[in-house]
């Protein structure tokens, strides 16, 4: 199974566009911790700010709020997932050398746009895949640094 847990990531549309990826690579899961904006309103209604980006994959992959994250790494690691965490880290690895051959659960891991992803969590990550940065800029956007390695990790 391939997942992604999404933590603290703060704008609903970069959350949104996370899932119209997943869908397209075929991640059949969504986990969202902390105060990641999740596809309802309080009244459990379809937020349309959310729709907007999502454009309906938000219907196709599903999804499950776990408020903690260490609980929600805690329970994919119990049912054997691969936990790759997408940062920038002294014990990062280049995303492009990656080899997932034989690996049946697969986990992406992905934090806050501002803080990046808890050193504990980093810890009890399988691996730490970062993208080179050349530039003068230290990151890139989730979102577009999702999508580049995800695509570039599973092969497609």
């Amino acid at each position: 199974m391939k997942i992604v847990v999404l933590d603290n990531i703060r704008s609903v549309y970069n959350v949104g566009s996370i899932f119209r990826t997943c869908n397209a690579v075929g991640i059949e899961k969504i986990y969202l911790c902390g105060i990641t904006p999740i596809p309802l309103d309080k009244k459990g209604r379809k937020r349309k700010d959310f729709t907007k980006v999502a454009l309906g994959a938000e219907d196709i992959v599903d999804w499950e709020f776990i408020e903690n994250l260490v609980s929600c790494i805690e329970k994919l690691k119990k049912e054997g997932s691969y936990i790759i965490s997408l940062e920038q880290d002294k014990n990062s690895v280049d995303y492009k050398s990656l080899n997932i051959k034989g690996k049946e659960n697969i986990a992406f891991v992905l934090g806050s746009e501002v803080d990046g992803i808890n050193k504990e969590i980093l810890k009890e990550s399988n691996v730490i895949a970062e993208i080179p940065m050349n530039g003068t800029k230290e990151s890139l956007n989730v979102t577009i640094a999702f999508g580049i390695a995800v695509y570039r990790i599973l092969g497609i």
